[in-house]
Protein backbone atom coordinates (compact mmCIF):
# COMPACT_ATOMS: atom_id res chain seq x y z
CA UNK A 1 0.00 0.00 0.00
CA UNK A 2 1.36 3.39 -0.97
CA UNK A 3 1.95 6.26 1.47
CA UNK A 4 -0.87 8.28 -0.09
CA UNK A 5 -3.39 5.48 0.42
CA UNK A 6 -2.24 5.08 4.07
CA UNK A 7 -2.85 8.79 4.75
CA UNK A 8 -6.27 8.54 3.09
CA UNK A 9 -7.25 5.55 5.22
CA UNK A 10 -6.12 7.34 8.38
CA UNK A 11 -8.27 10.35 7.43
CA UNK A 12 -11.26 8.07 6.94
CA UNK A 13 -10.61 6.45 10.34
CA UNK A 14 -10.39 9.85 12.06
CA UNK A 15 -13.51 11.28 10.46
CA UNK A 16 -16.01 9.60 12.86
CA UNK A 17 -14.06 10.97 15.81
CA UNK A 18 -14.06 14.45 14.32
CA UNK A 19 -17.75 14.17 13.56
CA UNK A 20 -18.47 13.15 17.16
CA UNK A 21 -16.46 16.09 18.46
CA UNK A 22 -18.35 18.51 16.26
CA UNK A 23 -21.66 17.04 17.41
CA UNK A 24 -20.63 17.46 21.05
CA UNK A 25 -19.61 21.06 20.41
CA UNK A 26 -22.94 21.81 18.73
CA UNK A 27 -24.88 20.22 21.60
CA UNK A 28 -22.76 22.12 24.12
CA UNK A 29 -23.45 25.38 22.28
CA UNK A 30 -27.19 24.69 22.21
CA UNK A 31 -27.20 23.93 25.94
CA UNK A 32 -25.25 27.12 26.60
CA UNK A 33 -27.69 29.07 24.46
CA UNK A 34 -30.65 27.61 26.37
CA UNK A 35 -29.09 28.49 29.72
CA UNK A 36 -28.20 31.98 28.54
CA UNK A 37 -31.73 32.56 27.22
CA UNK A 38 -33.20 32.08 30.70
CA UNK A 39 -30.64 34.46 32.21
CA UNK A 40 -31.19 36.98 29.42
CA UNK A 41 -34.96 36.82 29.93
CA UNK A 42 -34.56 37.49 33.65
CA UNK A 43 -32.22 40.41 32.98
CA UNK A 44 -34.63 41.87 30.42
CA UNK A 45 -37.48 41.68 32.94
CA UNK A 46 -35.36 43.38 35.59
CA UNK A 47 -34.27 46.12 33.18
CA UNK A 48 -37.88 46.88 32.24
CA UNK A 49 -39.03 46.87 35.87
CA UNK A 50 -36.19 49.10 37.05
CA UNK A 51 -36.48 51.52 34.10
CA UNK A 52 -40.21 52.02 34.46
CA UNK A 53 -39.96 52.15 38.26
CA UNK A 54 -37.34 54.91 38.09
CA UNK A 55 -39.72 56.96 35.97
CA UNK A 56 -42.40 56.36 38.60
CA UNK A 57 -40.15 57.39 41.48
CA UNK A 58 -39.31 60.63 39.69
CA UNK A 59 -42.92 61.66 40.39
CA UNK A 60 -43.50 59.83 43.69
CA UNK A 61 -41.01 59.89 46.54
CA UNK A 62 -39.69 56.59 47.83
CA UNK A 63 -40.60 57.62 51.39
CA UNK A 64 -44.24 58.11 50.42
CA UNK A 65 -44.21 54.81 48.55
CA UNK A 66 -42.94 52.89 51.59
CA UNK A 67 -44.78 54.69 54.40
CA UNK A 68 -48.15 55.91 53.10
CA UNK A 69 -51.00 53.70 54.34
CA UNK A 70 -53.28 54.33 51.35
CA UNK A 71 -53.01 52.95 47.82
CA UNK A 72 -55.39 54.88 45.55
CA UNK A 73 -53.41 55.70 42.37
CA UNK A 74 -56.53 55.57 40.20
CA UNK A 75 -58.54 58.03 42.32
CA UNK A 76 -58.64 61.81 42.06
CA UNK A 77 -57.04 62.02 45.51
CA UNK A 78 -54.12 59.78 44.58
CA UNK A 79 -52.02 58.03 47.20
CA UNK A 80 -49.12 55.73 46.41
CA UNK A 81 -48.44 53.79 49.59
CA UNK A 82 -47.55 50.17 48.84
CA UNK A 83 -48.23 48.96 52.40
CA UNK A 84 -51.89 47.92 51.79
CA UNK A 85 -50.84 45.70 48.88
CA UNK A 86 -47.91 44.27 50.86
CA UNK A 87 -50.14 43.47 53.83
CA UNK A 88 -52.65 41.67 51.62
CA UNK A 89 -49.87 39.68 49.97
CA UNK A 90 -48.28 38.70 53.28
CA UNK A 91 -51.54 37.74 54.98
CA UNK A 92 -52.79 35.50 52.18
CA UNK A 93 -49.33 33.93 51.84
CA UNK A 94 -49.11 33.33 55.59
CA UNK A 95 -52.50 31.60 55.64
CA UNK A 96 -51.48 29.49 52.65
CA UNK A 97 -48.20 28.43 54.26
CA UNK A 98 -49.93 27.59 57.56
CA UNK A 99 -51.97 25.09 55.55
CA UNK A 100 -49.40 23.88 53.04
CA UNK A 101 -46.32 23.35 55.24
CA UNK A 102 -47.91 20.95 57.78
CA UNK A 103 -49.93 19.04 55.17
CA UNK A 104 -47.05 18.89 52.70
CA UNK A 105 -44.56 17.77 55.34
CA UNK A 106 -46.87 15.07 56.71
CA UNK A 107 -47.58 13.81 53.19
CA UNK A 108 -43.85 13.75 52.41
CA UNK A 109 -43.00 11.83 55.59
CA UNK A 110 -45.73 9.29 54.93
CA UNK A 111 -44.82 8.76 51.27
CA UNK A 112 -41.12 8.50 52.07
CA UNK A 113 -41.12 6.39 55.22
CA UNK A 114 -44.44 4.61 55.66
CA UNK A 115 -46.29 4.15 52.36
CA UNK A 116 -45.90 0.83 50.53
CA UNK A 117 -44.22 1.16 47.13
CA UNK A 118 -47.44 0.36 45.26
CA UNK A 119 -49.39 3.00 47.17
CA UNK A 120 -46.59 5.56 46.71
CA UNK A 121 -46.62 5.05 42.95
CA UNK A 122 -50.35 5.84 42.91
CA UNK A 123 -50.60 8.51 45.60
CA UNK A 124 -47.73 10.74 44.49
CA UNK A 125 -48.96 11.29 40.89
CA UNK A 126 -52.50 11.88 42.19
CA UNK A 127 -51.17 14.45 44.65
CA UNK A 128 -49.17 16.18 41.96
CA UNK A 129 -52.30 16.47 39.82
CA UNK A 130 -53.37 19.29 42.13
CA UNK A 131 -50.51 21.36 40.72
CA UNK A 132 -51.92 20.96 37.21
CA UNK A 133 -55.33 22.45 37.97
CA UNK A 134 -55.64 26.00 36.56
CA UNK A 135 -55.50 28.65 39.26
CA UNK A 136 -58.69 30.29 37.99
CA UNK A 137 -60.50 27.06 38.92
CA UNK A 138 -59.03 27.30 42.40
CA UNK A 139 -60.20 30.90 42.58
CA UNK A 140 -63.81 30.10 41.83
CA UNK A 141 -63.60 27.08 44.13
CA UNK A 142 -62.59 29.46 46.93
CA UNK A 143 -65.30 31.98 46.05
CA UNK A 144 -68.22 29.62 45.46
CA UNK A 145 -67.47 26.73 47.83
CA UNK A 146 -64.95 27.59 50.54
CA UNK A 147 -66.30 31.06 51.32
CA UNK A 148 -69.96 29.90 51.78
CA UNK A 149 -68.67 27.04 53.92
CA UNK A 150 -66.71 29.44 56.10
CA UNK A 151 -69.70 31.79 56.34
CA UNK A 152 -71.63 29.01 58.08
CA UNK A 153 -68.94 28.99 60.77
CA UNK A 154 -68.31 32.75 60.70
CA UNK A 155 -71.61 34.50 59.89
CA UNK A 156 -69.99 37.94 59.68
CA UNK A 157 -67.50 36.83 57.05
CA UNK A 158 -67.74 38.84 53.84
CA UNK A 159 -68.05 37.43 50.35
CA UNK A 160 -64.47 38.49 49.61
CA UNK A 161 -61.89 37.65 52.27
CA UNK A 162 -58.27 36.67 52.55
CA UNK A 163 -58.98 33.57 54.64
CA UNK A 164 -60.68 31.53 51.93
CA UNK A 165 -58.16 32.66 49.34
CA UNK A 166 -55.27 31.67 51.63
CA UNK A 167 -56.78 28.28 52.45
CA UNK A 168 -57.23 27.37 48.79
CA UNK A 169 -53.75 28.68 47.96
CA UNK A 170 -52.42 26.36 50.67
CA UNK A 171 -54.15 23.38 49.07
CA UNK A 172 -52.65 24.37 45.74
CA UNK A 173 -49.12 24.60 47.21
CA UNK A 174 -49.23 21.24 49.00
CA UNK A 175 -47.98 19.26 45.93
CA UNK A 176 -44.93 21.53 45.55
CA UNK A 177 -43.87 21.09 49.17
CA UNK A 178 -44.71 17.40 49.49
CA UNK A 179 -43.05 16.33 46.23
CA UNK A 180 -39.77 18.17 46.78
CA UNK A 181 -39.64 17.24 50.47
CA UNK A 182 -40.32 13.59 49.68
CA UNK A 183 -37.52 13.54 47.11
CA UNK A 184 -35.14 15.09 49.65
CA UNK A 185 -36.08 12.51 52.29
CA UNK A 186 -35.75 9.61 49.87
CA UNK A 187 -32.23 10.82 49.08
CA UNK A 188 -31.12 10.34 52.70
CA UNK A 189 -28.74 7.33 52.84
CA UNK A 190 -30.35 4.12 54.05
CA UNK A 191 -27.44 3.61 56.48
CA UNK A 192 -28.84 6.38 58.67
CA UNK A 193 -32.19 4.66 58.91
CA UNK A 194 -30.61 1.29 59.65
CA UNK A 195 -28.40 2.83 62.34
CA UNK A 196 -31.47 4.42 63.95
CA UNK A 197 -33.38 1.15 63.88
CA UNK A 198 -30.38 -0.62 65.38
CA UNK A 199 -30.46 1.82 68.30
CA UNK A 200 -34.08 0.82 69.00
CA UNK A 201 -35.86 3.81 67.43
CA UNK A 202 -39.31 3.39 65.92
CA UNK A 203 -40.13 4.30 62.33
CA UNK A 204 -41.76 7.54 63.44
CA UNK A 205 -38.77 8.48 65.62
CA UNK A 206 -36.42 7.66 62.75
CA UNK A 207 -38.43 9.71 60.28
CA UNK A 208 -38.74 12.75 62.56
CA UNK A 209 -35.40 12.76 64.38
CA UNK A 210 -33.04 11.29 61.78
CA UNK A 211 -34.41 11.52 58.23
CA UNK A 212 -36.09 14.90 58.56
CA UNK A 213 -33.01 16.73 59.96
CA UNK A 214 -30.78 15.05 57.39
CA UNK A 215 -33.04 16.26 54.56
CA UNK A 216 -33.63 19.73 55.99
CA UNK A 217 -31.70 21.35 53.15
CA UNK A 218 -34.10 20.09 50.49
CA UNK A 219 -37.13 20.53 52.74
CA UNK A 220 -36.27 24.17 53.45
CA UNK A 221 -35.91 24.70 49.71
CA UNK A 222 -39.42 23.25 49.29
CA UNK A 223 -40.76 25.66 51.91
CA UNK A 224 -39.15 28.64 50.21
CA UNK A 225 -40.46 27.53 46.82
CA UNK A 226 -43.95 27.23 48.31
CA UNK A 227 -43.66 30.69 49.86
CA UNK A 228 -42.54 32.18 46.55
CA UNK A 229 -45.45 30.45 44.83
CA UNK A 230 -47.87 31.90 47.36
CA UNK A 231 -46.47 35.43 47.08
CA UNK A 232 -46.72 35.36 43.30
CA UNK A 233 -50.22 33.85 43.05
CA UNK A 234 -52.64 35.98 41.04
CA UNK A 235 -56.00 34.50 40.08
CA UNK A 236 -57.03 33.00 43.42
CA UNK A 237 -56.54 36.25 45.34
CA UNK A 238 -57.99 38.35 42.53
CA UNK A 239 -61.21 36.30 42.53
CA UNK A 240 -61.64 35.38 46.20
CA UNK A 241 -59.82 38.06 48.24
CA UNK A 242 -61.19 41.13 46.46
CA UNK A 243 -59.58 44.07 44.71
CA UNK A 244 -59.94 46.71 47.43
CA UNK A 245 -56.55 47.74 48.89
CA UNK A 246 -56.89 47.77 52.67
CA UNK A 247 -54.11 48.00 55.21
CA UNK A 248 -55.27 45.17 57.44
CA UNK A 249 -53.70 42.11 59.02
CA UNK A 250 -57.04 40.41 59.68
CA UNK A 251 -57.55 37.47 57.29
CA UNK A 252 -61.32 37.83 57.64
CA UNK A 253 -61.22 41.15 55.76
CA UNK A 254 -60.99 41.65 52.04
CA UNK A 255 -57.82 43.12 50.58
CA UNK A 256 -55.90 43.39 47.35
CA UNK A 257 -52.51 41.84 46.76
CA UNK A 258 -49.71 43.10 44.56
CA UNK A 259 -50.47 40.61 41.81
CA UNK A 260 -54.21 41.32 41.94
CA UNK A 261 -53.57 45.05 41.48
CA UNK A 262 -51.28 44.38 38.52
CA UNK A 263 -54.03 42.34 36.90
CA UNK A 264 -56.58 45.08 37.59
CA UNK A 265 -54.48 47.81 35.96
CA UNK A 266 -53.15 45.70 33.09
CA UNK A 267 -56.55 45.35 31.42
CA UNK A 268 -55.73 48.08 28.89
CA UNK A 269 -57.84 50.92 30.26
CA UNK A 270 -54.86 53.15 31.10
CA UNK A 271 -52.59 54.65 28.43
CA UNK A 272 -49.00 53.54 28.37
CA UNK A 273 -46.50 55.90 29.95
CA UNK A 274 -48.84 57.53 32.45
CA UNK A 275 -48.03 57.61 36.15
CA UNK A 276 -50.97 55.33 36.92
CA UNK A 277 -49.68 52.78 34.41
CA UNK A 278 -46.17 52.94 35.85
CA UNK A 279 -47.49 51.94 39.28
CA UNK A 280 -47.69 48.33 38.12
CA UNK A 281 -43.93 48.30 37.51
CA UNK A 282 -43.21 49.75 40.95
CA UNK A 283 -45.50 47.14 42.48
CA UNK A 284 -43.90 44.41 40.37
CA UNK A 285 -40.42 45.48 41.47
CA UNK A 286 -41.57 45.27 45.09
CA UNK A 287 -42.82 41.75 44.46
CA UNK A 288 -39.51 40.76 42.86
CA UNK A 289 -37.60 42.09 45.86
CA UNK A 290 -39.86 40.14 48.24
CA UNK A 291 -39.25 36.95 46.27
CA UNK A 292 -35.52 37.70 46.18
CA UNK A 293 -35.46 38.00 49.97
CA UNK A 294 -37.21 34.63 50.28
CA UNK A 295 -34.69 33.00 47.94
CA UNK A 296 -31.76 34.50 49.86
CA UNK A 297 -33.19 33.19 53.13
CA UNK A 298 -33.66 29.77 51.55
CA UNK A 299 -30.09 29.77 50.27
CA UNK A 300 -28.66 30.53 53.70
CA UNK A 301 -30.91 27.93 55.34
CA UNK A 302 -29.79 25.30 52.86
CA UNK A 303 -26.16 26.28 53.35
CA UNK A 304 -26.52 26.29 57.12
CA UNK A 305 -28.17 22.88 57.44
CA UNK A 306 -26.61 21.04 54.51
CA UNK A 307 -25.12 17.73 55.58
CA UNK A 308 -22.36 15.97 53.61
CA UNK A 309 -22.43 12.19 53.71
Amino acid sequence: MTEKSLQLSRGIQLSPKLLRQWRERVIEFLLLLAAFSSVATMLAILVILVTESLAFFEEVSLVEFLTDTQWTPLFADAHYGILPLVSGTLVTSAVALLVAIPLGTIAAIYLSEFAPPQLREIAKPCLELLAGIPTVVYGYFALLFVTPLLQKLLPNLGGFNMLSAGLVMGIMIVPFISSISEDAMRAVPVELREGSYAMGATRLQTAWRVVFPAAISGISAAYILGASRAVGETMIVAIAAGLQPNLTWNPLDQAATITAYIVQVSLGDLPHGTLEYQTIFAAGLTLVLMTLVLNIVGHFLAKRYREIY
